[in-house]
């Protein structure tokens, strides 16, 4: 980044070979300056990424009151010495221990998922959403942004620059993070299972009694049926 952030980014792709391969094999300062060509991902034509980033590193200048001729000069300076910061991209394949990366993460960029959203909350992780499914998942948006630990945002320029925000301001990650471990419940799969138990066994208790009670009805006021004295109720 333009401030010189330290990141590893990692990946979950999932059972797609093919963008884990990608991942590692990209040369990320060409796609920086726009140098990247391939087709599904950056056409000749396209603007480069990074004067994006520098145009939206000005922006955040101005809105915190700094000198614009300032902040330009700043990020020229860092552009030319190189000091954007050491940022490794990490392609992971499927995985079946999520809950630790994410107890190790910073910040979580996801679609809106509402396990993905769970989990998150659960472990304190603060969540960047940039997408979801129209109706189905709309809400979860609502869920995040209003509990106060994670905002929507569909621009990758602008994904790029707030979590580099976050980044920078620890307090913020820590407020945001509080606001997660409020929000989620970590035991809530073992609550679950233990409510549906013991809904189960009420019932059963219930049909047992049920079922003596028409065994004993029967006994007592009704004659035998050819030969058959017993009932089963299920």
């Amino acid at each position: 980044t333009l401030d010189g952030i330290d990141a590893t980014i990692c990946v979950v792709c999932g059972r797609n070979e093919q963008l884990r391969m990608d991942l590692r094999e990209r040369d990320w300062d060409a796609v920086l300056w726009g140098e990247h060509k391939e087709d599904n991902f950056c056409s000749p034509t396209e603007q480069p990424i990074h004067p994006k980033l520098l145009e939206d590193h000005q922006s955040v200048g101005r809105r915190d009151g700094g000198s614009e001729e300032k902040k330009d000069d700043d990020a020229s300076v860092a552009i030319r010495n190189g000091n954007r910061g050491d940022v490794t991209v990490i392609g992971l394949g499927f995985i079946s221990r999520m809950a630790e990366y994410m107890v190790a993460a910073h910040a979580l960029v996801t679609k809106a998922g509402p396990g993905t959203i769970s989990e998150a909350a659960a472990v304190g992780l603060p969540v960047l959403l940039t997408s979801f499914l129209p109706g189905q998942e709309a809400g979860n948006v609502d869920f995040v942004i209003k509990k106060g630990f994670g905002v929507f945002c569909d621009n990758p320029v602008k994904v790029g620059s707030t979590v580099s925000e976050w980044l920078r301001d620890s307090a913020q990650l820590r407020k945001m993070s509080s606001r997660a471990m409020e929000t989620g419940h970590p035991n809530a799969a073992g609550e679950i299972i233990a409510d549906i138990g013991a809904t189960t066994n009420a019932w059963l208790e219930v049909n047992d009694r049920h079922r003596q009670f028409i065994a004993q009805q029967c006994s007592s006021s009704s004659p035998k049926v050819d030969g058959i004295s017993e009932f089963v109720v299920e």
